[in-house]
């Protein structure tokens, strides 16, 4: 999309146009992050709307798109052959992907739609990691509907042909799966190859679009358990499931370490206002420091950038619908959760430090730590040019700063709540000191910015 913006000169109006469409992304030369085609940084901040394509019409489209742009979304993840009795109940249009469900005779007027929202997030500038089809497509298990329409003989002829559809758009991230892991002794993991190698010969080979596979939560690994050696996947996703006082971090660390290096995220946390553990009884609702904390800690442990979910917007839930796992509020309304409006505070935090030298490095927490919601994580720049400490309870810390590279360090403390950041005392490098938060106990995160003091870097997230 082309925004016209009208400049008076000398009483002649003049037009200009500002280009909001994506680039496309490759695999930084390190291979632990993405940028874009001219080599700036790029941090995925995604959101779930697995029901995009299926549940809105353009109008909702358009204000929820427009909504998460505005809220420093740069990612959309959506599902194409969708999870809630996708191939059987229509879109708003009354069309259906399949014609008699057949994945060699997809529907033209239902991929119009699909369309439709993958222009619009272009332009907007945002990406939309695209999976072709629900995991229960493949196989019927748990709360799959099915129907069971995929085989390894179909899958490639699917891939081939949503490839070939969608091949020139430069803002479409792939990503196979779908909440569905390959089970023992079956056929499972040909069919998402299959699928996959269907993609890459419709768009010309893997240098020509990111593709990753989007699994059910594992012990410790995602995609990396039967993918990571395929050249295909370009990067690796977690689940890091739905209960909110889990080690997410040990997931990405898992990953982080694998070789070949590839990137690494949690491409569906807790959701915002999802039942704990599926048990709203007992556990509660998720709140918006759970989120923030697991965000943190994966991104923190390494991760390229992180996905958001909120349980009311990932199905498109409105009162006339049947909700899944217990929605609290039409969709419209969930957009305002408190972490939709705060996720955007991660983002520019990272992205106001050099990104592609960041590196993970618990090393800096000094002394043994109990793997609890008060875990304090570290990042920092490879070249010792700057750290950041995540205090997810602001638990007073002794940190080793011993891989700064100036004797004296400048200092500041960041709230994740706000994006706001004020400066701290300033520090001599060594190897212990004691960090007190301004502030503690639960709700009460902060992140601690040390910063060499011959650099001339900005106010933390600004």
């Amino acid at each position: 999309m082309h925004i016209r913006v009208v400049s008076l000169c000398i009483g002649i109006v003049l037009l200009h146009t500002i280009d909001l469409e994506a680039q496309k992304l490759k695999v930084s030369d390190n291979n632990r992050y993405l940028v874009t085609e001219d080599g700036a940084p790029f941090f995925w901040l995604a959101d779930t709307a697995w029901e995009l394509f299926h549940r809105c019409d353009r109008k909702d489209v358009n204000m929820y798109l427009e909504k998460r742009a505005e809220q420093g979304f740069n990612v959309i993840q959506a599902v194409a052959l969708a999870e809630i009795d996708g191939l059987n109940v229509p879109n708003p249009y009354g069309e259906t992907p399949l014609v008699n469900n057949d994945p060699k005779t997809p529907n033209d007027q239902y991929f119009q739609h699909v369309d439709y929202v993958i222009r619009k997030a272009d332009s907007l500038g945002i990406y939309i990691a695209l999976l072709p089809t629900w995991g229960d497509k493949l196989f019927t298990e748990s709360w799959g509907v099915g129907p069971e329409v995929f085989t390894s003989d179909n899958a490639k002829l699917f891939g081939k042909w949503i490839g070939n559809r969608y091949k020139d758009f430069e803002n479409i991230i792939w990503i196979v799966g779908g909440d569905r892991n390959p089970r023992k002794d079956s056929n499972d993991v040909m069919v998402w190859r299959q699928m996959a190698a269907g993609i890459v010969e419709a768009i010309g080979g893997n240098e020509n679009g990111l593709m990753s596979f989007h699994p059910q939560p594992t012990e410790l690994a995602g995609s990396s358990t039967w993918f990571h050696q395929d050249a295909w996947l370009d990067f690796n996703m977690h689940q890091t499931g739905h209960c909110a006082n889990k080690g997410t971090y040990k997931h990405i660390t898992h990953d982080y370490n694998l070789k070949p290096t590839k990137p690494v995220l949690d491409g569906e946390p807790l959701y915002e206002n999802h039942p704990n553990c599926f048990n709203a009884k007992e556990l509660g609702y998720s709140t918006a420091r759970d989120i923030r904390r697991i965000m943190y800690w994966n991104v923190f442990a390494g991760a390229f950038g992180q996905t958001y979910g909120c349980h009311d917007v990932w199905q498109m839930f409105k009162l006339d619908k049947n909700g899944i796992n217990g929605p609290l509020r039409p969709w419209p309304e969930a957009l305002e959760l408190p972490m939709a409006t705060q996720a955007k505070h991660l983002k520019n935090l990272i992205l106001s430090r050099p990104f592609l030298s960041r590196i993970p490095d618990q090393e800096m927490v000094v002394g043994n730590q109990e793997e609890t919601e008060d875990y304090v994580i570290a990042t920092r720049d490879s070249d010792g040019t700057y750290a950041m400490i995540y205090f997810p309870t602001g638990k007073e810390t002794e940190l080793n700063l011993s891989k700064l590279n100036t004797d004296t360090l400048k200092t500041w403390w960041y709230d994740p709540r706000t994006g706001n950041a004020f400066e701290g005392e300033t520090l001599a490098k060594k190897e212990s000191v004691v960090i007190a938060p301004p502030t503690s106990g639960k709700g009460n995160d902060w992140v601690f910015v040390i910063d060499a003091m011959n650099t001339k870097f900005k106010v933390p997230g600004h």
